[in-house]
């Protein structure tokens, strides 16, 4: 299929870019499309593109040598993975499974290599890009490292719950089971269980078979430590 040049331009790798330039990305580019549950990328094995979300859901996750899961973010339309290893040449540096049917395009190292010597609005875009998964990496240290584990939950739940009880499956934001925010807060599934009854009792969040409502998003806010 034609890859689609307008879901480029909405793309942060290839903001502010003509018409032209933007058809000879899309040139250099290929679509792939993936199943829920199918594998993508493997860490530590060699790295062939970077992978941009053109619908659907895909985890990038590490995993412990006890096969501990430790989940480092959840894509969506228009975000990018494979970022790093692409431009450094090592292997990938996590794994990246599909949470939904999942449609992507890809580029091969060659091609953005050369992308970035042609054209530097590109190189500037990408800079943009990998300051902000820096920073975002910074603040989930810092949580790890500074909040207990309900105001992990807290805060996690502010991005991926919602007052109607949480996205739909066929939305770009999945459904998070307990053991899937267990593995973004960096704990056990029944400490996050536990910590979704304290939220609960406290009136922030209603539990709703497997669903979680927001009834009260601003006790959210201050158990999460946002503003």
């Amino acid at each position: 299929m034609a890859i689609d040049v307008d879901l480029l331009r909405g793309n942060p790798y290839f903001a502010g870019l003509g018409e032209a330039d933007l058809e000879a990305v899309a040139q250099r580019m290929f679509e792939q499309s993936v199943e829920r549950g199918d594998m993508i990328l493997m860490e530590e094995d060699p790295s062939e593109a970077i992978y941009f979300v053109v619908s659907g859901a895909v985890k990038v996750f590490k995993t412990s040598i006890e096969g501990k899961e430790q989940i480092l973010c959840l894509l969506r339309t228009g975000e990018s993975f494979n970022d790093v290893p692409i431009l450094d040449g090592g292997p990938n540096v996590a794994s990246a499974i599909a949470m939904t049917p999942v449609v992507l395009y890809g580029m091969t190292r060659t091609d953005m290599e050369e992308l970035l010597r042609e054209n530097p609005t590109i190189a500037m875009n990408v800079i943009r890009v990998l300051s902000r998964k820096v920073r975002h990496f910074v603040s989930m240290v810092e949580d790890l490292s500074f909040r207990d584990v309900t105001s992990r939950v807290a805060k996690l739940l502010l991005d991926y719950a919602t007052d109607h009880g949480g996205p739909e499956e066929g939305g770009q934001r999945p459904r998070l089971t307990q053991q899937e925010m267990a593995a973004m807060v960096g704990t056990a599934r029944e400490v996050v269980g536990r910590s979704l009854k304290v939220l609960e009792e406290e009136g922030a969040i209603r539990m709703d078979r497997h669903r979680i409502v927001v009834t009260n998003r601003r006790a959210l806010q201050q158990k999460g430590g946002v503003a």
